[in-house]
């Protein structure tokens, strides 16, 4: 088997090998336990890290396509062959982890202006670090057990009180606690659907969310998001055209746009769930970057189709995976049945430091100063946008996200081009559709803004 290894692509070398040796299994239908090249010989071949040929074959037995056997080495699956003929399982999935992984293992000292977290220097860790110490010394279950099914009670109770200022009635016993918004979508897209559902979503939209219904064999199908939310002319076109089981929507700050859904569509989209019978996943993780609040589908529908979704990830730590359901009462021990089967529980330990910081204020606070900086760095990059003569398409009241494309025709590839010699890594504009079309446009996270190298990468993008 002979692959080609780039060590100056951008596209990362665990990745690359990953895919050539792909390539060469759908060429020649490799199977019969067929040797791969020995982690040191490939390594020294290529003049690459061990650790980066190591990542790929792990990768590559992770997806059945490779066997390994100690001792001896790695072998090409009997089954390979056919599973690799079969794209519906992967269509769409290895565009999106491509372009998380061209994130996560971007070299250390770039711009991640394209991400979708907080810089490590916003993260205020004397709070954190004062519940973390308080848990560890008061709660050794904290430590070694696990939580229970649906989460502590306490902490249901807390969330249910901070539902309670946007109109959200739901009682503890419809809350289910998660570790984090990913682990909710994943529970409701294994509750929900089957393969060959089909599942409206926003575009753009949640790259990492298309991945997850392409794994599952969804049939995934993209409404346009406008400034004011879904456009409601083309739900009811696709509408007439498709039957869906469930429709996700970015409620509040929009990821990427920064927009925000209106009274007015909110109820319009409920009105055609109720008509069309399908069910609505109202993502709203961004909810406590906003100053006031403003209307949710889950308030105006009183939790009868709508699943509701939160996380205190964003804000407070992405190591502490915590976030939480609202749901019908009816589909609760449902979820709590397909948690318990597939990760018994939440982590208690995180639980009780997010539990410990809603209790002494800490983290309401916290989440004061976030909203402040976010909205002071929102209108120094409109600014700077502005001035620039990029477009813009939403003007996001707070968040961490604008939508932008600069004003000079240019091609994805040349502005990847122009954002690497800027030590800039962004985010690719085309994974934010549904269908993965080309698009100019990119997500810009605010909070990286002021930095040199994204000033740098704006003006020269002009």
């Amino acid at each position: 088997m002979k692959l080609k290894v780039n060590r100056d692509s951008p596209t990362p070398i665990a990745q690359q090998i990953e895919t050539g040796a792909r390539a060469w299994i759908a060429a020649h239908g490799a199977g019969g336990g067929r040797r791969l090249p020995s982690i040191r010989r490939l390594a020294a071949t290529h003049n690459i890290s061990r650790n980066a040929v190591i990542e790929a074959y792990e990768r590559l037995v992770a997806a059945g396509l490779v066997r390994s056997r100690p001792g001896s080495g790695f072998y090409i699956a009997d089954s390979a062959a056919a599973l690799i003929s079969q794209p519906a399982a992967t269509s769409g999935l290895e565009e999106v982890t491509n372009g998380l992984w061209g994130l996560f293992n971007a070299n250390e000292h770039t711009l991640k202006l394209g991400c979708g977290w907080l810089p490590s220097d916003w993260r205020e860790g004397d709070d954190l670090t004062h519940a973390i110490r308080q848990v560890a010394r008061k709660s050794r279950s904290g430590i070694f057990e696990y939580s229970t099914p649906q989460g502590p009670q306490d902490l249901r109770d807390l969330i249910q009180e901070r539902l309670r200022p946007l109109a959200i009635n739901a009682n503890a016993q419809q809350i289910v606690m998660t570790g984090g918004g990913s682990h909710s979508l994943d529970l409701l897209v294994r509750m929900l659907l089957e393969p060959g559902d089909v599942v409206f979503v926003e575009s753009p939209g949640y790259y990492n969310l298309f991945g997850l219904l392409h794994l599952q064999r969804i049939h995934v199908v993209g409404v346009p998001r406008l400034a004011d939310g879904p456009d409601i002319e083309r739900l009811e076109a696709l509408l007439a055209q498709f039957q869906p089981k469930l429709f996700y929507i970015n409620s509040v700050f929009h990821n990427p746009t920064g927009s925000t859904i209106t009274p007015a569509v909110a109820h319009r989209v409920l009105q055609l769930a109720q008509q069309h019978d399908f069910q609505i996943v109202e993502d709203d993780i961004y909810a406590d970057f906003q100053h006031a609040p403003t209307t949710r589908l889950a308030a105006l529908d009183g939790l009868n189709r709508v699943f509701y979704l939160g996380s205190f990830s964003k804000s407070l730590s992405s190591s502490l995976r915590v976030g939480f359901i609202a749901c019908p009462l009816s589909r609760v021990q449902r979820l709590v049945d397909i948690k318990m089967l597939t990760s018994i529980s939440a982590s208690r330990f995180a639980e009780q430091v997010v539990t410990t910081m809603l209790q002494n204020g800490s983290y309401r606070k916290l989440a004061e100063r976030l909203r402040g900086k976010l909205s002071y760095q929102m209108a120094l990059a409109l600014n700077m946008l502005k001035k620039a003569n990029w477009a813009i398409h939403t003007e996001p009241a707070g968040g961490m996200f604008v939508w932008a494309k600069p004003p000079v025709d240019m091609t994805p590839e040349a502005l990847t081009e122009l954002a690497e010699r800027c030590s800039v890594t962004l985010s690719p504009g085309h994974l934010f559709f549904a269908d993965h079309q080309p698009t100019p446009w990119i997500r810009i996270n605010v909070s990286y803004i002021q930095d040199p190298r994204a000033k740098e990468f704006i003006e020269l993008a002009s």
